[in-house]
């Protein structure tokens, strides 16, 4: 009888360790189906309440307007937030603070998550030259036309020209002269160091009231 107590042991253990990885598969699985479907879905819910908020006038914690490029859909819309942070992210496109505002001379940075939290720049590689990025303050209609596609300029996620008032790597502390529009995401749908940059240039401003105010040429 001693005979069997070995094997059956082993087997014991074999079985706990099984089950142990299939749990921590499980695990695994679990984790990815959340940052990828779980989280979308909430952030999309969070969006739809944020702009419901925006559109009854309400005040939007850090709220600066909203987002809609034709390219990306007939219905696409998603909040504008002040920030550059993985909080400001996960609730829509991020302003970057250090950055130039709507209709200003400088460079407006916006940047948002390719995937995983309301997924705002997912079909960012099918922009083209010319297309509209067209972004809603409390006063005025901002349009900017983009002079880039999103597949053209790929650069390290530690690289800085994106930011700069002048969105040039050889236009390191000029002063700006003109008013653009930059923006960010990663470049592949999944984990990349890499990040995707699309520029434009304001060409209109449209007060609420209807009355064009400027379109610069």
């Amino acid at each position: 009888m001693s005979t069997d107590v070995k094997p059956r042991r082993s087997g014991r253990v074999l079985g706990a360790l099984g089950l142990a990885l299939i749990l921590a598969g499980l695990a695994v699985l679990g984790y990815v189906g959340w940052q990828y479907f779980g989280t979308t879905y909430m952030a999309k819910r969070e969006h739809a309440a944020i702009i419901q908020q925006w559109e009854r006038g309400e005040e939007v914690v850090h709220g600066e307007g909203l987002l809609r490029v034709p390219r990306f859909g007939e219905d696409y819309v998603v909040p504008i937030l002040l920030g550059f942070d993985d909080p400001t992210f996960a609730k829509g496109v991020g302003m970057y603070p250090e950055g130039a505002r709507p209709g200003e001379v400088g460079n407006l940075v916006l940047a948002a998550h390719r995937v995983t939290h309301g997924e705002p720049f997912r079909k960012f590689p099918d922009l083209k030259p010319g297309d509209e990025v067209i972004i809603e303050t409390r006063t005025d209609i901002y349009t900017y036309k983009l002079r880039t596609d999103g597949n053209s300029i790929r650069v390290d996620f530690r690289t800085t020209w994106p930011l700069q008032p002048v969105p040039d790597p050889e236009a390191e502390g000029q002063e700006p002269t003109e008013k653009l529009l930059t923006l960010l995401t990663c470049s592949e749908l999944f984990h990349t160091d890499d990040r995707s940059v699309a520029i434009g240039e304001l060409v209109n401003v449209q007060a609420k009231s209807g009355v064009s105010k400027s379109t610069p040429d």
